[in-house]
């Protein structure tokens, strides 16, 4: 018998093997797998349900990310009531019309030094050829609640 595995492919420009997706990758995919199948569970009370299992994930975030996440899901709620807050990819996300708008990383998600708030392309966020998607947060200041608060309300638009 002849062994037909391949030997993993090298990349040009680093000389390194590329062995596939990360543990943390392969689980951010495994958790939002669940989060489909449980959205195609759910009955009339599926905002409230969702909600809970932000927040349920935010608990289980470690005290800085926690923190940063529970602020900034109450910015969303007051700046965005009409954004529904949802799972996604096992990480706090808030969509509208069952599209994520924007999003928030724990930075111990994937062992980042920083965590990160972030906007999909159906966030209104369009400024001429070039804009930023995401921003990185070490620390919520009273300018950053702010900004935040801005940047959601015209996503959310």
């Amino acid at each position: 018998m002849s062994d037909t595995r391949k030997a993993a492919k090298k990349t040009a420009a680093t000389d390194k093997t590329y062995e596939g997706f990360t543990d943390d990758e392969r689980a951010a995919m495994k958790e939002r797998a669940k989060e489909l199948k449980a959205a195609g569970r759910r009955g009339p009370s599926a905002k409230a349900d969702e909600e809970s299992e932000v927040l349920a994930k935010i608990a289980e975030l470690p005290p800085p990310d926690r923190a940063m996440a529970e602020r900034i899901h109450a910015i969303v709620k007051a700046s965005a009531p009409d954004l529904i807050p949802k799972l996604w990819y096992g990480m706090p996300a808030y969509a509208k019309g069952g599209k994520v708008v924007c999003f928030f990383q724990s930075a111990q998600k994937f062992n980042s030094r920083y965590a990160t708030f972030g906007f999909n392309d159906t966030a209104k966020l369009d400024d001429g050829t070039m804009w930023p998607t995401a921003f990185a947060l070490t620390k919520l200041t009273t300018a950053a609640q702010a900004r935040i608060a801005e940047l959601v309300r015209k996503a959310a638009s």
